[in-house]
């Protein structure tokens, strides 16, 4: 369909005719589509991250980080079926569990692989 003018209101947009998928998928491919309008209802996803901020922070309400990583403590590993693999590889693993990642450093290295070789 070719449209001189291309609609700027909703109501047009949504009233323009049905066009199959297999249609669209032909004329994709045959090169004939030239441009695609997706429709969003936008305040609807503004009102979603709204709702997902606020179920995030009353997560993070509930139980605080270190609460959290308390649970994870030996005994409450032992009923685990990893528990025995755990407690003979303990020595790798770190005896607390820090609540957070460390801060990044910003620390860059190079390293050559063969001598003049660059990685990037």
């Amino acid at each position: 369909m070719k449209l001189e003018n291309p609609p700027t209101l909703a109501s047009e947009l949504t009233s323009l005719p049905v066009t199959s998928w297999r249609r669209f998928a032909s004329d994709l491919h045959d090169g004939h589509v030239e441009q695609i309008c997706i429709l969003s209802d936008v305040e609807r996803k503004k009102c979603e991250a709204e709702e997902l901020k606020q179920l995030v922070a009353e997560g993070v309400d509930a139980k605080s980080k270190k609460e959290r990583f308390d649970e994870q403590s030996w005994d409450s590993l032992k009923s685990s079926p990893f528990y025995e693999v755990l407690r003979e590889h303990r020595d790798v693993l770190p005896d607390d569990i820090p609540a957070e990642l460390p801060q990044d450093k910003g620390i860059q290295h190079e390293i050559d692989l063969a001598p003049g070789t660059k990685l990037w």
